[in-house]
């Protein structure tokens, strides 16, 4: 499949079954995100597998938005770890684990699996929940797993802006 047609058929899942996920294609959709850009290479994502019912049960008490998805992913990034601008200070951590979740969704997609980024939780409750040191940062979740028989997208999925409403062209002189 070319990507542009990946990327335009990929549909935020709300509605999964209950069918269990591959250990091939988890590692896989984890290879994708090993494999995702961070600034200056230092990859600082820590992506915890969200997989047993007693950590699935944390889950839903930090969101309302996990779908009852089989697993989830909770991706966060060392603030140790990631690169910061010299100008500002501006840490590319969550830049880095954005672009690390994407990786990961489009490689879901690929695979059959569906996918939903939440941004919708408590991170201190998350960090509390699932004991994480100060150190990491939470950023998204990513519930993962085979879409219902009746799932749908959400009617907005297709509603896109023009390319001229988001696009600006400009010598810049």
């Amino acid at each position: 499949m070319k990507f542009i047609d990946l990327a335009e058929e990929r549909y935020s899942l709300r509605k999964f079954s209950d069918k269990q996920i591959e250990k091939e294609k988890l590692e896989l959709v984890l290879k994708a995100g090993q494999l995702a850009p961070t600034a200056c290479n230092y990859q600082p994502q820590r992506i915890l597998v969200i997989e047993n019912q007693n950590a699935l049960a944390k889950l839903k008490h930090c969101t309302p938005y996990h779908f009852n998805a089989p697993l989830a992913l909770l991706i966060c990034y060392d603030k140790l770890v990631s690169w910061k601008r010299s100008f500002d200070g501006k840490d590319s951590g969550d830049i880095d684990s954005s672009i690390v979740t994407t990786h990961m969704m489009l490689q879901a997609a690929e695979l059959g699996l569906g996918t939903t980024w939440v941004g919708h939780f408590d991170p201190k409750l998350i960090i509390k929940e699932f004991v994480l040191p100060e150190n990491i940062v939470p950023v998204a979740l990513l519930p993962l797993g085979y879409p219902a028989k009746d799932a749908t997208q959400n009617p907005l999925h297709s509603k896109s802006k023009s390319i001229e409403e988001t696009v600006f062209y400009n010598d810049f002189s």
